[in-house]
């Protein structure tokens, strides 16, 4: 293949795939590529870590059982300085694992074994809602918060500055759309996960309770066997 059909094929940009296992490794690297993304493979979070920082991932793959410092301490030290989308894998199917990884700041959770173009579906519906923004940056108020889909930033009543993950953004600002409209957790997903989004309503509620633990005073109000609603 020459350096331009290989470019071309590349232009999708860059995952990092955080991994101990070689195979998974191999196999993944496969279908990204034939989807024209560029994989970088890392086997421990130490070496991870380097690379996000080297080469400015799109996306992060991250194995929760890596040797060394876990797939969990790898994701809170993204999060100290990244909002990068993260997708975690593991081989842990409870319910708590899910929950826990999520509260740190991941995008999505793939439980092992799973199959390699629903892994390649669910990056891609990460990338597109973190990457998507609104033409014109603009403030929504919110009783006293403020907004900001530029900055992607919210200024509360004390006038202090709360920067959510990309995640929690999304779906505050969506919520923030919609003042005073009951929204399912369903509608929610689609809205801010993508349609093809393969996670649980579950998701919403954590990343709802995210919101609150940052911004205790958002008027975020949950209407019992529906969904959420801001605002009057």
């Amino acid at each position: 293949m020459g350096a331009s059909s290989r470019s071309r094929q590349m232009s999708s940009g860059t995952i990092l795939l955080i991994e101990d296992e070689t195979e998974i490794a191999e196999l993944l690297t496969l279908y990204f590529e034939k989807e024209g993304f560029r994989l970088i493979h890392a086997e421990n979070g130490e070496d991870g870590l380097q690379h996000l920082v080297e080469r400015s991932p799109r996306a992060v793959l991250l194995d929760v059982g890596l040797p060394g410092i876990d797939g969990m301490e790898v994701c809170r030290r993204i999060r100290a300085g990244s909002d990068v989308p993260v997708i975690m894998l593991t081989a842990r199917d409870s319910e708590i694992d899910k929950i826990v990884g999520l509260e740190i700041g991941a995008d999505d959770y793939v439980t092992k074994p799973f199959s390699p173009r629903e892994l390649v579906a669910r990056v891609k519906a990460v990338l597109r809602r973190s990457e998507e923004r609104p033409t014109r940056p603009r403030v929504i108020e919110v009783g006293d918060f403020g907004i900001d889909s530029g900055r992607r930033e919210v200024t509360t009543p004390q006038d202090a500055v709360v920067r959510p993950t990309a995640r929690e953004f999304d779906l505050l600002w969506y919520l923030a759309e919609h003042q005073g409209l009951v929204l399912s957790r369903s509608q929610l997903l689609e809205a801010v996960w993508g349609y093809d989004y393969f996670g649980e309503t579950r998701t919403v509620d954590v990343h709802v309770r995210q919101l609150r633990k940052k911004l205790p005073d958002i008027p975020i109000e949950t209407v019992w066997g529906v969904g959420y609603r801001i605002g009057s």
